[in-house]
């Protein structure tokens, strides 16, 4: 439940945001992955599938599949910035030592994106991309920590071009305002990037979200656009993921908040608690009622307290208890964390509907 609710904050911000869902294939020839350098740079982490006269991989980054599928056709200055968005499962080599709960896995389904922009754009849509970020941890009332990482000793491209793409990242970070540390030589292999760390409830500092910045593998793969003098140009490429992956984002917000979830993230949001038996059809027809909502019914096969006290621990939002006394115009309803209270179904889902992001 909680992977779907992200998954679907994340279509419904792409969509408003510019991005077009796209997919692509999950393998990969090697020659792919030569073009692009990651052969030689992640060859250790991939997933090899060798064959007769070929090896492929299951591919651990979309990148270069993106930048494949933008070469489809011809494009124009007109065209961009052309925004990919993809949420594709990713299979990395990890060794078993580094494995830890769902933040480090090897199977990684990150909130991927790739924006493919001109020289002139690249500012505007990083600073695109941090107003996004800000927004989806405001939601979840996370403070990110910015970190701009430079050139790594051992990269690709010119010190011209790293000095223009690392000015880049820094006037976009300084146009919003937003305080940042500079972590020196951590950038990747063909170029810089901002990434946004946080800590979790037990004070343990994860990496969540990058925006990155690239010239390179752009060049490398063949991807061209016409500019307005009608020649042929390299768009630049801003590699972008917020949650950073689902399976890390969720074990963090499992700490963070504890186990209790705001409302639209909670997986069960009401509980419906029948006194007894004699409330049970009262106790599903109110259910069916609220049925927009994630919804449950706690049967009469204990005492009503082990029941409150069950949904207590389970942290489950909105208790409804349904007895003698409680009808459509009156309702017993404890929210998690308060006291009961009497209220009208007509308020309650009235009350329900301001509690989504």
């Amino acid at each position: 439940m909680i992977w779907n609710e992200l998954e679907a904050l994340r279509r419904r911000e792409n969509g408003k945001r510019g991005w077009v869902e796209v997919q692509t294939p999950l393998i990969y020839d090697q020659r792919l992955w030569e073009l692009s350098r990651h052969w030689e740079k992640f060859r250790e982490n991939m997933d090899l599938i060798p064959e007769a006269d070929h090896t492929y991989s299951i591919k651990p980054m979309n990148c270069p599949g993106h930048m494949w599928l933008y070469n489809a056709r011809l494009h124009s200055y007109r065209d961009l910035p052309l925004r990919y968005a993809e949420a594709a499962p990713l299979h990395r080599n990890e060794l078993a030592g580094a494995l830890h709960g769902l933040t480090r896995v090897r199977k990684v389904t990150q909130d991927d994106g790739h924006a493919f922009v001109t020289r002139e754009q690249i500012e505007d849509e990083i600073f695109a991309c941090l107003d996004h970020a800000k927004y989806l941890y405001d939601l979840f009332d996370l403070v990110p920590r910015f970190e701009l990482s430079t050139r790594p000793e051992n990269r690709l491209g010119t010190d011209e071009e790293w000095d223009f793409t690392e000015g880049a990242l820094r006037a976009a970070l300084e146009r919003r305002g937003l305080e940042y540390a500079v972590n020196e030589g951590d950038g990747a292999f063909y170029g810089p990037k901002i990434d946004l760390h946080m800590e979790d409830a037990l004070g343990r500092a994860w990496q969540v979200g990058t925006i990155q910045l690239d010239s390179g593998t752009p060049q490398r793969l063949g991807c061209t656009y016409m500019t307005a003098e009608n020649t042929e140009a390299t768009p630049y490429v801003i590699h972008r993921a917020l949650f950073g992956s689902f399976e890390r984002f969720i074990g963090i917000l499992t700490e963070h908040y504890a186990g209790a979830f705001p409302f639209w993230l909670a997986p069960v949001q009401i509980r419906v608690i029948p006194v007894g038996e004699g409330h049970l059809e009262a106790a599903r027809a109110l259910a069916a009622k609220v049925d927009d909502y994630r919804v449950d019914i706690a049967e009469p096969s204990e005492t009503i307290g082990k029941r409150i006290r069950a949904a207590e621990l389970e942290k489950i939002p909105f208790v409804v208890v349904l007895g003698d006394r409680e009808s459509e115009e009156s309702l017993a309803i404890r929210e998690r964390g308060g006291e009961q209270t009497q209220e009208s179904l007509a308020s309650f889902v009235a009350r329900l509907a301001k509690l989504k992001p």
